[in-house]
């Protein structure tokens, strides 16, 4: 290769370099970000609405004595509370241990998912997590502001046991209770046991007289 040959080649690599050296500065005009390690620059996309729009709560494993009054205290501290929501039984209703939280800002919602998900609290990790909008069902917050009179059952069952009976009823009753005896001074008898339990009182029941009208 000659002289004349390697001027030739210098000369256009020299107009490839400064070619692209052109159109690297106007990317990278037009770039929004620029790495720090060098390299072409980026354009952010920027999203008019924003990514989290889950508003909703589930938290779980909550323990004894964090209800609705304690819960609310505890996690106003981040944001205002939409409402609030624990599961519980409609018979007792005792907690189930687990239940929601709606805030009014989701951008609050996801850092309370973030940042207190694993918390421990009364020996219990609190289980948080975003529930999507799509995922909330539409009976959720159905009960949020009813409370649940638990049931008593000692009530319960002195109205059963007090209420009035026929004596088709009574007989019944009296029949079971004797059954009962019978079985419990078979146990006594079979452990060898001497003992002569006491009779039970009441166990003849009078049968029904029947009156008779006459027409004077």
């Amino acid at each position: 290769m000659g002289a004349k040959e390697k001027k030739a080649m210098k000369k256009s690599l020299k107009k490839a370099s400064a070619q692209q050296a052109i159109i690297a500065t106007r990317e990278d005009k037009d770039a929004e970000f620029l790495p720090l390690e060098g390299g072409p620059g980026k354009k952010i996309v920027e999203s008019g609405e924003p990514v989290n729009k889950s508003t909703v709560l589930y938290i779980g494993h909550i323990p004894h004595g964090f209800y609705e009054e304690q819960m609310e205290g505890f996690f106003k501290q981040f944001g205002t509370i939409k409402r609030l929501r624990i599961a519980r039984n409609r018979k007792t209703g005792k907690s189930k241990h687990y239940g929601f939280l709606e805030f009014t800002n989701p951008e609050v919602a996801k850092v309370v998912a973030d940042e207190m998900n694993n918390y421990l609290l009364f020996e219990h990790n609190l289980q948080i997590q975003l529930v999507p909008p799509e995922k909330v069902h539409p009976k959720l917050w159905k009960r949020v502001n009813r409370t649940i009179e638990p049931v008593n059952f000692v009530e319960v069952a002195r109205r059963r046991h007090n209420k009035e009976r026929t004596l088709q009823e009574h007989q019944k009753m009296v029949q079971a209770i004797l059954k009962r005896d019978e079985k419990r001074r078979k146990r006594i008898q079979e452990a060898g046991i001497d003992y002569e339990c006491p009779e039970l009182v009441g166990k003849i029941q009078p049968k029904a007289k029947k009156i008779k009208f006459t027409d004077d």
